[in-house]
């Protein structure tokens, strides 16, 4: 199949699940991860409509946006990887959104390298919702004090939540763990009603269903629009 049978599949998935959840299509987000991908895919799959891509490594997204840049390309970057403090800056400096925090050291640096005269760089903190030591985000008893401090950053813009929760193929143990991402995404709204908190990023090939019916915006495939890594 070639990436534009993939995308209409995957965007044909994500409405059905909507409807079946009795959301509105419009309402989820489709988010492209492009990672280690050739810019000649996500030029494919910009062709047939799709605008926001993930990149997981720095110098690598820097590129492709340096590159579609030059070509008059506009499209929505998220940086979904791990970050060091070394490289806050080019994330600063490049990209829309950061999906991926989950410290108030990495969210001062931000804060400092992103230009005033930009647009905020959109930003989602991490919760380590499963409890796994090998993956990065905060505790969910964190959350609130991470988010405080984060409205006193001018150039961030906080959005929500992120979460990759531990693998599963068991349905009853994902909505288990998505219903609590969304109870701790209402509590953020609730707490914070005047920040722009609209975005819980949530769900991917495996487990996209749960995560919608659970109250996910955005959906982050990768392998079944471009294929294997």
């Amino acid at each position: 199949m070639t990436i534009a049978q993939h995308l209409q599949q995957v965007n044909q998935q994500i409405q059905q699940c909507c409807i079946k959840a009795g959301r509105n299509p419009t309402d989820v987000s489709l988010l492209a991860v492009s990672k280690t991908k050739p810019i000649d895919d996500i030029l494919t799959a910009h062709q047939l409509g799709q605008r926001a891509f993930g990149e997981n490594y720095v110098q690598e997204g820097v590129d492709k946006i340096e590159y579609c840049r030059q070509q008059g390309i506009e499209l929505e970057w998220h940086f979904i990887g791990s970050l060091q403090s070394n490289k806050t800056r080019l994330v600063a400096e490049y990209f829309d959104w950061y999906q991926t925090l989950s410290r108030a050291k990495i969210a001062d640096r931000l804060n400092e390298q992103r230009s005033p005269y930009r647009q905020p760089l959109n930003v989602l903190i991490q919760i380590n919702i499963s409890h796994e030591d090998s993956k990065s985000g905060i505790e969910p008893q964190d959350m609130l004090s991470l988010a405080q401090h984060l409205t006193t950053l001018p150039n961030l813009r906080l959005r929500g939540l992120m979460a990759i929760p531990e693998a599963t193929e068991d349905t009853q143990q994902q909505l288990i763990v998505f219903e609590k991402m969304q109870t701790l995404f209402h509590r953020l709204q609730q707490t914070f009603p005047t920040q722009p908190i609209d975005t819980l990023s949530l769900g991917m090939s495996g487990d996209m269903e749960s995560a919608i019916r659970c109250g996910s915006t955005m959906v982050r495939i990768g392998t079944a629009i471009f294929g294997q890594r």
